[in-house]
């Protein structure tokens, strides 16, 4: 298969499943086994498409963030409560990435523990989307900040490949009494500073496996994830609002045993 369509899959499944609760990391390592590949040599390649659909999140809440980013300087209280929750669940990211780092990148090559993650992580969300009871919050800056520190510890998980960070993080929200809407977005917000130091940290340990032949590649896969990303996006919030989680969840649970069995019988 071409290189240039291979980086043109993959970009679609970075954007399809980046925001949604099935993995984005879990999907591309699948993808890149049924393509025939080595998993562990396109592991930077997918790491150095996820500013794409980072890049979607800024341009659908650009005016938010604006509001937010001004608010801060001008010390309105709701502008400083959301640039808080946002850091504070942000630290265990980083410490915990930090710690951790080279035996997370192991993971990243084993296909058959994303499968695991993502039968295991499809009844995890059956689980609390039956058990959780959560109440409108009003946004993330009214989140508390036990809230935000308990979403940040739950994100952590995502470090095991095919957990899913957005997944993680929403369902640790609602878990303790946020809105799905609220929990959805604080999940995107969220993947701004997580993906893009996990990106910057691991473009610059691997920087020199990345040649100028592969930059082509890179921004191709980048703008497709960019352009599938906005569009998923917004297709998400009207899902979850009216239907829940659940059909994620019976996704993952599908896909997950599929790839066990696939991966058992190759």
């Amino acid at each position: 298969m071409s290189l240039w369509l291979t980086a043109i899959i993959l970009g679609i499944v970075e954007g399809l499943t980046e925001f949604l609760p099935v993995s984005s990391t879990g999907h591309l390592i699948l993808a890149t086994e049924l393509l025939g590949y080595d998993a562990s040599k396109w592991a930077i390649f997918n790491i150095a498409i996820q500013p794409g659909a980072i890049l979607a999140i800024v341009v659908l809440y650009r005016k938010l963030f604006w509001d937010m980013f001004t608010g801060f300087f001008r010390r309105d209280p709701v502008a400083i409560a959301f640039v808080r929750n946002l850091l504070v669940a942000f630290i265990p990211a980083v410490v915990l990435g930090l710690a951790f780092g080279d035996y997370i990148e192991t993971l990243l090559e084993n296909a058959v523990v994303v499968a695991w993650a993502l039968v295991i992580g499809g009844f995890a969300i059956l689980l609390v989307e039956k058990l959780a009871k959560p109440k409108e919050s009003g946004g993330v800056a009214k989140l508390t900040l036990r809230q935000s520190i308990m979403v940040g510890l739950v994100q952590c998980l995502a470090m095991i490949p095919g957990v899913s960070r957005s997944g993680a993080t929403i369902m640790g929200a609602m878990a303790m009494g946020v809105d799905r809407k609220t929990a959805a977005e604080f999940s995107f917000f969220l993947a701004l500073p997580t993906l893009t130091g996990a990106t910057v940290l691991q473009l610059a340990k691997h920087r020199d496996a990345i040649t100028s032949n592969d930059m082509g590649l890179i921004a191709l896969g980048a703008a497709m994830s960019f352009v599938v990303a906005w569009a998923v996006i917004k297709a998400f919030l009207a899902v979850v609002t009216r239907y829940g989680f659940a059909p994620f969840a019976w996704y993952r649970i599908i896909v997950g045993g599929a790839a066990l069995i696939w991966l058992t019988m190759r």
